[in-house]
């Protein structure tokens, strides 16, 4: 497994990797309806935001990208077939480690609020806590 820092190249296959993860079936519809597209998300790269990969034989297996000025995690995504090998862990501290870096000595994100979603206990694991529930999004924080 090699990671990296995301390229302008990669950008197509971010969208991938994150269809093929997120519980919603209308999947890159529905990411475009929020304004998240390959140009939109290049500009943020290219701005605000930062993020890496972790690629097996040239693929894209897994993302995860933040937000510096707002220290937010943004979103990480792991394809279904290589979970539990540690790579969203390894991910995770690149990003934590980046958002402190630039500032940032707690980080945030959002993610669903049910318990029994399975991106609820990963952030658990990796030492964040519920901040709060608000709009029908979990708020989740971290000390950097």
């Amino acid at each position: 497994m090699i990671y990296r820092d995301i390229e302008d190249r990669d950008i197509e296959a971010l969208f991938d990797v994150r269809v093929a993860t997120w519980h919603n079936p209308h999947g890159r519809e529905e990411l475009t309806s929020m304004g998240i597209t390959p140009a939109s998300v290049r500009a943020q790269l290219a701005s605000t935001h930062h993020g890496y990969v972790c690629e097996e034989a040239g693929r894209v297996v897994g993302f995860a990208i933040g937000n510096g000025n707002t220290g937010e995690m943004w979103v990480i995504a792991v394809l279904p077939e290589y979970e539990d090998r540690g790579i969203g862990r390894a991910l995770m501290e690149r990003i934590e480690r980046w958002l402190l870096e630039r500032g940032n000595p707690t980080a945030w994100l959002t993610t669903d609020p049910d318990e029994n979603y399975r991106a609820v206990g990963f952030y658990r694991r990796l030492g964040w806590e519920d901040w709060k529930i608000e709009d029908g999004d979990r708020f989740m924080r971290k000390s950097l």
